[in-house]
């Protein structure tokens, strides 16, 4: 009897160690697969991104480009000791880009969404923003929220694709929708009197009112969507995953997000330099 415990037992002793040698051999496959090694033998990480969505990328007077996702962009390359490669790609194909390794991460602005989501992976948010209203000043006294946009009478707009567009099909179904392939063309329609309120993202309304709304336009700042953003890479890669949260971490304990917040976000010194 106590023969045959002594196999059974030695019998769950060898499963468990070959078990356990298979898991580690595919733990060590999936780490040789991870982005986080293409990067370092290519010596290059590639950063996809559309430039225009202000403060976070643009281009300068020079050609460079700018703004709160480059600098990190710059300082996620400085960290893995390779260069860093900006990707200007338009937004409509961002995922398929990145899905077909035309770069390696998305920095540019993306919200974490339930649909974008199942085709590709998100790390944590590095910051939350939502959706606000740059309104033509001749409806200054008659809007005092989105809600009072949710009639036919008024033409609303945003860009084609974002969450600026759902916001506006899903919380002012009833508002005249006009979308515009680029966010700064569906602003300056409000800014010239042409449309009556753009629904866009809090920090590029914020940017469009103080660049060139003020004495045209009344700035709703306090944003009605909840929405988080975030870098984005390709499912199926823990590793890198594990390395951004990590990264993001780091920069806010050591102060450099504060210092490129304040900076981008809550600064205006770079305007100047905006092509």
């Amino acid at each position: 009897m106590k023969r045959r415990t002594l196999m059974v037992l030695a019998a769950f002793v060898a499963f468990g160690f070959i078990f356990s040698t298979v898991a580690f051999c595919g733990d060590i496959n999936l780490a040789k697969k991870s982005t986080i090694q293409k990067i370092l033998k290519r010596g290059e990480l590639r950063v996809g991104f559309e430039s225009g969505y202000v403060p976070f990328e643009m281009t300068d007077k020079k050609g460079n480009y700018i703004g709160f996702d480059m600098d990190f962009g710059k300082r996620l390359a400085k960290a893995m000791g390779v260069k860093f490669v900006p990707v200007n790609t338009a937004w409509d194909g961002i995922i398929p880009a990145l899905t077909t390794d035309k770069f390696d991460i998305i920095m540019g602005g993306m919200t974490i969404t339930q649909e974008r989501n199942l085709k590709i992976a998100f790390a944590n948010p590095y910051i939350t923003v939502g959706q606000a209203v740059l309104l033509n000043k001749k409806l200054a006294k008659k809007v005092k929220s989105y809600k009072d946009l949710n009639n036919k009478k008024y033409l609303v707009t945003s860009r084609v694709g974002t969450t600026g567009e759902k916001a506006i099909k899903t919380y002012l179904p009833n508002a005249t929708y006009k979308g515009y392939e680029a966010e700064a063309d569906a602003a300056m329609e409000v800014i010239n009197g042409k449309a009556d309120a753009l629904i866009y993202d809090l920090p590029f309304v914020g940017y469009m009112y103080s660049a060139q709304g003020k004495g045209k336009t009344v700035f709703l700042k306090e944003p009605f969507t909840y929405e988080p953003l975030a870098w984005a890479i390709n499912q199926g890669d823990p590793d890198f995953l594990n390395y951004l949260n990590n990264f993001l971490r780091q920069t806010k304990g050591d102060g450099f997000y504060e210092k490129t917040y304040n900076y981008w976000i809550a600064g205006s010194e770079w305007k100047k330099d905006v092509k």
